[in-house]
């Protein structure tokens, strides 16, 4: 441990005490001044000394649990690195199925938008159509339908028809084969 300097004794201290005269005293204080002088640069040199072995143990110290220490620090960053790329994984997980959810929701707003607008445009196109003149899809069906039961009635009309005028024609071919 460094030691703690005590402060010297003034000349006239010692002067005082032993009654001598002012001359003696002065070579006495100049004494005493250069063995405190000496004294305290011997303690100076001590405590130098101690701090320097402190600090050599230091360092050596160190050296040795330096790489313990090291070894410990790097596993303790690792577990830590894990346990936030876990921590950071969770959340992107969270934060992506929130993101999924809201474009579900939104590709369903859309979507139904979407429906009421061609629902709009198709109302209005039939509108100016029907304005124009133009049969609808109904229409054209309907007379489909209408020609299709015409061409049935027709076909029925021809059937009959057909063996009616053979019935009237093979007379007039007996009668002009006969008057031949």
């Amino acid at each position: 441990m460094v030691k703690k300097i005590s402060k010297p004794a003034t000349g006239e201290t010692g002067a005082r005490k032993s009654g001598r005269s002012g001359s003696t005293m002065k070579g006495a204080a100049d004494f005493a001044a250069g063995l405190n002088t000496s004294k305290l640069a011997a303690s100076v040199k001590d405590s130098a000394q101690q701090i320097w072995l402190a600090g050599m143990g230091a360092f050596a110290k160190a050296q040795e649990e330096g790489g313990k220490v090291f070894d410990t620090l790097v596993k303790e960053g690792m577990s830590l690195q894990k346990k936030t790329q876990g921590l950071a994984e969770d959340k992107i997980a969270e934060v992506t199925g929130k993101m999924s959810a809201m474009a579900d929701t939104v590709t369903s707003k859309a979507g139904q938008n979407w429906d009421k607008l061609e629902a709009i445009f198709e109302q209005r196109t039939a509108k100016a159509m029907s304005k124009l003149g133009v049969p609808t899809a109904k229409d054209v069906q309907a007379l489909t339908a209408r020609v299709d039961e015409l061409a049935a009635a027709v076909a029925k009309l021809s059937k009959s028809g057909s063996a009616a005028s053979k019935a009237a024609r093979a007379p007039a071919s007996r009668a002009r084969k006969a008057a031949a």
